[in-house]
């Protein structure tokens, strides 16, 4: 997911308690609020009540499966199905991919500004090509004489000085549940953190609403809470997002009868554009369609929008329902092999302040208005569910990481500080991540706190300074999480 192309409030109520409150349950248990259930345990890659068992595999499925290119993947990519990325643990989980990314701050921009050098293609660098193919119909040519297309592997430019910057596939559990929690609730948590280590509420206008949530719509601004930047607004832009830029497919929407094409242009190899019918072997669109104001070359397409037609690319719309109804992690994504070091470490993590960014503040998904449920077609009306604590450990704002940061900056012309901005990582689910930190340099729980920097200095020099048992005890209660 990612900034290269253009960048749902489901009326939930929440109650939040102080952002530096580090109390948690059981690891065993589910932490319950006076006046809600508790949510019942899950299996790793279960889902949320609210959907059945067959619409959830159907999503899973579409989620799941391969794309080629007749179903127009390409001209570049960095995978061929959205599960061959998340498969950590389970699918929807975090995965061992490493995107490359590149970019400078010797630019035309404002002096120091960071340039993504678009010019290029950036600053996602994809990691394949189409390579060399046939188009047996080129622009509606004879099958006899089919052109020979050829799809350059992408390079890092020459005037990148920012270069092979990594990004982790980031795990997809409990997605739903944040992107049901409405703008007040990040600004709580912002306001509520300590000076010194207070997140930035990044905000957006969103280029893709979820057109099941009627409270979403084109153009609205809205808190980011995506993406290892905090980059993206809602569950269906960023699935969108991904599907262009991680598969090269390319879609096109209608959201209240607007024709959505902020995610019909194909990637184009550092910058260069493929000739159409040379991008992919897709389909090419319907002349009604194309009157109608598809983009040619639009791999998938819901066509005309006429008469405030709402609707989701249909892959891009079981993508959506998939993440919004795949559970947080239960206990068997947990280490709970280790309670008296668990225990013991659980407070430490608070007073060491790393619950000042990974937040266990009681979140409650509160009420969900039947008006506002996820309908999807021919089935009936879904929503994530209310009245129940979770906990993602995480206040997902985005934290001046100093030397961590990854200098990628989220818009052009940011500054080096905007660009070391990194969105705070939920830990739920952490036992079952192969890699840790942005650019999975090491798997190592202590390693990965050793390197924590800028605001989260403070909180890695508090971890040095315990003793080896503490420090043991600290990372038995983050597996626990």
């Amino acid at each position: 997911m990612s900034p290269k192309l253009v960048m749902s409030k489901l009326g939930l109520v929440v109650f939040a308690a102080a952002a530096t409150s580090c109390a948690a349950p059981p690891p065993d248990e589910v932490q319950v609020e006076e006046g809600h259930a508790a949510l019942s345990a899950v299996s790793l890659g279960g889902s949320l009540p609210g959907i059945s068992a067959t619409t959830f595999a159907a999503a899973k499925a579409n989620f799941q499966q391969v794309e080629g290119i007749t179903d127009g993947l390409g001209p570049i990519f960095n995978e061929r199905a959205c599960g061959n990325c998340h498969a950590n643990g389970t699918t929807g989980g975090a995965g061992q991919n490493v995107e490359r990314r590149y970019g400078t701050f010797d630019n035309v921009f404002a002096p120091g500004g960071f340039d993504p050098l678009g010019q290029f293609g950036g600053s996602l660098r994809q990691l394949f090509s189409l390579g060399n193919f046939n188009n047996p119909v080129f622009h509606g040519g004879p099958p006899s004489n089919p052109t020979l297309c050829s799809v350059p592997v992408e390079v890092t430019p020459a005037a990148a000085t920012i270069r092979n910057v990594g990004r982790m596939t980031t795990p997809l559990f409990g997605l739903g549940l944040i992107d049901a929690m409405p703008d007040t609730f990040f600004d709580a948590l912002a306001a509520a953190e300590p000076a010194a280590t207070r997140g930035v509420v990044n905000r957006s206008q969103i280029a893709l609403p979820n057109v099941h949530d009627a409270s979403q719509f084109v153009g609205q601004t809205r808190v980011n809470r995506f993406g290892w930047k905090a980059a993206v607004p809602s569950l269906a832009q960023f699935a969108a997002d991904a599907y262009v830029n991680e598969m090269g497919i390319t879609t096109q929407h209608c959201s209240q009868g607007i024709n959505v094409t902020a995610f019909a242009t194909e990637s184009a190899p550092n910058g260069v554009s493929m000739p159409l019918g040379c991008d992919d072997l897709a389909p090419p669109q319907s002349v009604a369609n194309l009157t109608a104001g598809v983009p040619a070359g639009t791999d998938d397409a819901v066509g005309s929008c006429a008469g405030g037609r709402n609707e989701l690319q249909g892959d891009v719309d079981n993508f959506t329902l998939f993440m919004t109804f795949l559970a947080p992690p239960g206990p068997d994504a947990q280490d709970h092999a280790d309670p008296i070091s668990i225990d013991a470490g659980r407070p430490l993590f608070a007073a060491m302040g790393c619950a000042n960014c990974h937040v266990d503040s009681s979140v409650s998904s509160g009420a969900l208005a039947t008006a506002a449920a996820y309908q999807t077609p021919n089935a009936p009306p879904n929503g994530v569910p209310g009245n129940f604590a979770f906990h993602p450990y995480s206040d997902f704002l985005a934290h001046d990481m100093g030397n961590l940061g990854d200098n990628i900056g989220l818009n052009a012309g940011d500054s080096p500080a905007e660009a070391r901005r990194m969105r705070t990582a939920p830990l739920w689910g952490i036992k079952v991540k192969n890699l840790l930190l942005h650019d999975g340099r090491t798997t190592d729980i202590p390693t990965a706190i050793r390197a924590h920097d800028g605001q989260a200095a403070t909180a890695r020099n508090a971890f040095n300074a315990l003793s080896p048992a503490d420090q043991h005890d600290v990372v038995q209660f983050i597996r626990s999480l």
